[in-house]
């Protein structure tokens, strides 16, 4: 975990893609501090305060919840008496959160090979102890904040990678901290939301022209590397429409999809849930519909994983 300013007073807080959970935080040391998403454990997010307190007061006035998944909100009890700023959705879904159950199912003497896969992705955090601590502040549209002086505008772009995607902007700063609606050098993957809205969201930051995008997983980046992520998407959507009218089941369809570069991106088997997003989609559910059993895609995407590997 490293904390880079990226402006004046404005900090990433950046760990190194390793998988699922590993994501990106950010910190502006202005209005009494503004932090941008926890870790997925307590130790992580620990961690992410010590660095911040060599560059500002510790804890800071206000916290923001970019969306409801663990990894961006499990870490939000140490800050617990201050102000946390949410959408409504991230709220509601984010109480039903059960770190315990996580918890037990990494402590399972072996697991099976399609699950295998994930969670070894994840066994250096450390879910035991967590109390789920909700939003104070619920936002349904945005907010706009004065820190100093210096606009910070927190805008709902949702549903996209999430029903309650929010993006924080610093506009004086060119400073974008994407939340997971923004990704780097890693295939992305999308719960709730349509294309559609995802593509909106993505071509509301490039109108802004920003000159540092925080991404919720990767490295730094700016608009080019946005751009290659909104391409991406159109590129599965598209082979994903195409494989749906042939009648193909959403893993025949990922196996026929050629990546090209994008299958050099960390965890590229994540494919699997975007074609299913999509043929959610083209089914005519709803964008909040499950679409798949949860071990049923985990097993495709191990399976998509061998494919590859010609196995």
């Amino acid at each position: 975990m490293e904390l880079n300013e990226i402006a004046p007073d404005v900090y990433a807080c950046l760990q190194e893609d390793r998988g699922f959970g590993w994501n990106n935080s950010g910190y502006v040391n202005r209005g009494g501090g503004l932090i941008v998403d926890t870790f997925w454990d307590l130790p992580h997010t620990q961690r992410m305060i010590e660095l911040c307190s060599h560059v500002g007061t510790m804890p800071p006035r206000r916290l923001v919840n970019t969306h409801h998944n663990g990894d961006h909100c499990w870490g939000n009890q140490l800050f617990k008496d201050i102000e946390i700023i949410a959408h409504r959705s991230c709220a509601e879904q984010l109480a039903n959160d059960n770190p315990a159950m996580l918890a037990g199912i990494l402590s399972a003497p072996e697991l099976p090979l399609e699950m295998k896969w994930l969670f070894d992705d994840i066994r250096d955090f450390d879910f035991s102890g967590i109390e789920i601590t909700l939003p104070n502040h619920i936002i349904d549209d945005r907010l706009d904040l004065d820190l100093d002086g210096h606009p910070c505008y927190i805008i709902h772009v949702g549903p996209a990678h999430t029903a309650g995607d929010l993006i924080v902007h610093l506009p004086e700063d060119g400073v974008v901290f994407g939340g997971d609606v923004l990704w780097n050098g890693c295939t992305p993957i999308g719960w709730e939301g349509t294309h559609g809205k995802w593509i909106e969201a993505i071509d509301l930051v490039l109108s802004w022209d920003p000159k540092i995008i925080v991404p919720g997983h990767g490295p730094l980046c700016g608009i080019e590397e946005t751009k290659d992520l909104r391409a991406y998407l159109e590129l599965v959507y598209s082979e994903s429409r195409r494989h749906f009218d042939q009648g193909l089941s959403p893993l025949e369809a990922a196996k026929g999809i050629n990546l090209g570069h994008y299958a050099e991106w960390t965890e590229p088997e994540r494919l699997i849930w975007n074609v299913a997003r999509a043929y959610r989609e083209f089914r005519g559910e709803p964008w909040d519909a499950p679409f798949g059993d949860l071990m049923e895609l985990l097993s495709q995407a191990y399976q998509l994983r061998l494919h590859w590997q010609g196995e």
